[in-house]
């Protein structure tokens, strides 16, 4: 695990470096749905990324957000989102990071995730614990919801479909004491980790999502499930990350809702 650290930190550094260096360049917009966009940036950080892990693992399996999909039959899986807050990076707001975790067989082992724009590398390897540019990070140690602070998002299909969390940020808006909304939900995990946020909910998140993030979240402490309070795994479709603490909590703000969420 420490030589795929290694790697995996060298390629979540470069791709970050490049993003960072065009980050007010426009580029090309292409539309996967009415609100889920990508960029050209998205795929040459991916380049970047998978010619980085491919030189010193071409054994592993890669699934990566840009459609990238290679099985050789391997128990290892990189998991890559190269630009996790692509909306905020084709808008020039500056909160957007590249994910990367390794899974062994389908369970994430190892995260890695960089914020360029504040030089912040969050990895974490199971049973090491979790790291913020080489300090180890705990969660919060907050234990009422009232005085928690939140973070979340809404899926791309909002538009479309009932399940588009407005009903859970409404009950939480009236009970915490605070909501944030970044746009990136490797980040949010990140900032649950370190203990910005004391908690993190989202609906329809993909594996490359919340892979790193999971294992950074496990390694600082943190809690995480689906919305019952059920072990989630990658293909989860609920989200739900705590300090521990306020995590039954947040699970009955939750099932107020989860009708709609079914």
């Amino acid at each position: 695990m420490r030589e795929c650290l290694t790697v995996a930190k060298d390629a979540a550094f470069q791709a970050g470096k490049m993003l960072k260096e065009n980050s007010c360049t426009p580029g090309e917009i292409h539309y996967k749905g009415a609100v889920d966009l990508v960029t050209d940036f998205d795929k040459r950080a991916q380049d970047i990324i998978f010619k980085c892990l491919f030189d010193h693992f071409p054994d592993f399996d890669f699934l990566a957000e840009e459609n990238l999909k290679k099985e050789k039959g391997s128990e290892f899986c990189w998991i890559i989102d190269p630009i996790d807050g692509t909306t905020n990076y084709a808008h020039n707001f500056p909160v957007f990071c590249v994910s990367i975790a390794l899974a062994f067989r389908k369970e994430p082992k190892l995260g890695v995730i960089y914020d360029p724009m504040r030089e912040e590398m969050f990895t974490a390897v199971k049973g090491q614990g979790a790291v913020l540019n080489d300090k180890g990070i705990r969660v919060s140690s907050v234990g009422e919801l009232d005085k928690s602070l939140l973070s979340t998002g809404f899926p791309y299909d909002l538009r479309e479909s009932r399940a588009n969390n407005f009903d859970h940020f409404f009950n939480f808006a009236r009970r915490a004491q605070g909501i944030r909304r970044g746009g990136s939900a490797a980040l949010d995990l990140c900032y649950v980790a370190c203990g910005r946020f004391d908690g993190f909910w989202e609906l329809k998140l993909q594996p490359w999502d919340v892979a790193a993030g999971r294992v950074i979240v496990f390694e600082a402490g943190g809690r995480i499930s689906d919305f019952q309070n059920m072990e989630s795994g990658l293909s989860a479709k609920e989200t739900l990350a705590t300090n521990g603490l306020i995590h039954e909590q947040m699970v009955n703000i939750l099932k107020m809702g989860l009708s709609l969420t079914q």
